[in-house]
């Protein structure tokens, strides 16, 4: 290993000796790796190809212990550093360019222990990795819709998917976590064990330290789920989602809803004809018994006349795994995201007339009805600040060239702008881009205060600042 010339926290660079990068090699189970090692690429590059950063050097971590001597390393050194888990952030934070990146994606082990109904899950485990040790075992820790998203990210941002309206949002099963916070210890928290901290971590995002460790409560679940789509012309969309959204007023906890507008993906079960057309998709989803979600999902079903019903019993982890086509790594990516009260025919009619110009294939406008059980939980009671029943808007722009950035940004960031009167005002930090850093306050709402005086506690530096960032603030001067 040669000496290196890395990025500071101060935007200056620092020379780090091959002594000193030896020596810190020398307490790893892991490995480090620069640009010169074959695996370097693969380590660097995310979900999200419009991200490409070059860190300095990569610590590929094995263990707690490596990540206790990288984020030493980065303190002692002044480093810019940032994090990857399973590296799926929209954002693209897990990389920095010239800094020191924490590399978790070789930590994936999945422990579940049926007696006592806790899962203990490493910060490098996917989606698919957690869903299949738990449905194995019979339980479930409620998660997201893409298997292939990192689980420390997401629950650290809240996570919402199918089955958060019957319990909760992903980090309301959370127990305790083991975390390296910027002082280079480990520390485990929970509701008994330092309960600010913990407070902090179910929503905070990444501004905290780096999770090593996760403990879930588990649900028994499934293993069968009644789930599938139901695909209408668009022409209809404007009455489709009208009597959608009366429908959801009389939905029970375990039905789950949402509207997607794109061009129809050629699908086995849909009529050529359509292939490459824009349609309006109602996703569902039902985690109960089967004959009661047949019931549940009828009115639903019975919305206008559609091109194709393809609801039925299928296997949870088929179904959490059902899009990851559609999202697969590799694409360039840029989403804008609201949170609405409610889901006003002035919304939809703003909605609709951006699905009929969207500007690439594969762009499309997703909305996620969260509420259930996620929103009977105290707002104060975690660092996530959308707790009453709303609607999460996601503008999701993603094509492949190069050239046609300009034309899909700015398609996403037009609706985002022109709905952004009939928000709510927060918003799901895990939808927000990189160019979002000025929302972060508004994102957080009533919570933001409280986060930036325990950022101050806990990370005055900023050493954790690739995230939608909290700045630190002395609690005296709080308002």
């Amino acid at each position: 290993m040669t000496a290196h010339s890395l990025t500071t926290l101060a935007a200056g660079k620092k020379a780090i000796s091959a002594s000193a990068i030896e020596m810190l090699a020398s307490q790893l189970r892991g490995s480090i790796l620069d640009a010169s090692d074959a695996a370097y690429d693969e380590a660097r590059a995310i979900w999200n190809g419009m991200v490409d950063r070059r860190p300095g050097l990569i610590i590929r971590c094995m263990a707690a212990a490596d990540v206790v001597s990288a984020v030493r390393f980065a303190r002692d050194n002044g480093l810019l550093v940032s994090v990857r888990g399973g590296g799926h952030g929209i954002a693209g934070n897990a990389v920095c360019d010239g800094g020191l990146m924490i590399d978790l994606s070789q930590m994936k082990s999945v422990r579940v222990d049926a007696a006592s109904e806790r899962a203990w899950v490493e910060p490098g485990a996917l989606l698919a990795d957690v869903d299949r040790e738990t449905q194995a075992a019979g339980f479930i820790v409620p998660t997201g819709i893409n298997s292939t998203t990192g689980i420390a990210g997401l629950t650290l941002g809240g996570g919402f998917g199918w089955i958060t309206r019957k319990f909760g949002l992903t980090l309301d099963s959370l127990v305790s976590v083991e975390v390296v916070t910027a002082d280079g210890e480990l520390r485990r928290v929970s509701e008994a064990q330092d309960p600010d901290l913990f407070w902090a971590l179910r929503g905070g995002g990444g501004n905290f330290g780096v999770v090593t460790a996760f403990e879930f409560r588990l649900h028994k679940f499934g293993p069968q789920v009644l789930s599938g789509l139901v695909v209408h012309p668009f022409s209809e969309a404007e009455t489709v989602l009208r009597e959608y959204r009366q429908a959801l007023e009389f939905a029970p906890d375990e039905l789950t809803c949402w509207a997607v507008m794109r061009q129809a993906p050629p699908l086995p079960f849909l009529p050529a004809e359509w292939h490459g057309k824009e349609v309006l998709i109602l996703a569902m989803c039902y985690c109960g018994d089967i004959a009661e979600g047949n019931k549940a999902t009828a009115r639903l079903r019975s919305i206008g006349t559609p091109i194709a019903d393809v609801v039925g019993a299928t296997p949870f982890t088929a179904w959490q795994q059902a899009f990851d086509p559609l999202l697969a790594p590799g694409a360039r990516n840029y989403w804008k995201s609201h949170d609405f009260a409610e889901l006003s025919d002035t919304t939809i009619r703003l909605l609709i007339g951006a699905a009929c110009h969207l500007p690439s294939p594969e762009c499309e406008i997703f909305i996620a009805h969260v509420g259930g059980a996620a929103g009977r939980v105290a707002a104060d009671a975690t660092a996530f600040p959308q707790r009453s029943s709303h609607f999460v808007m996601n503008v999701h722009a993603r094509w492949r060239e190069p050239a046609m950035d300009q034309a899909c940004i700015g398609w996403a960031r037009e609706l985002f702008d022109a709905t952004r009167p009939l928000s709510a005002g927060t918003a799901y930090i895990n939808f927000m881009p990189a160019d979002e850093t000025d929302r972060v306050q508004e994102a957080y709402g009533g919570s933001y205060h409280r986060l930036a005086t325990l950022k101050q506690r806990y990370d005055p530096s900023n050493l954790f600042r690739m995230n939608q960032n909290v700045t630190p603030r002395m609690s005296s001067q709080a308002a």
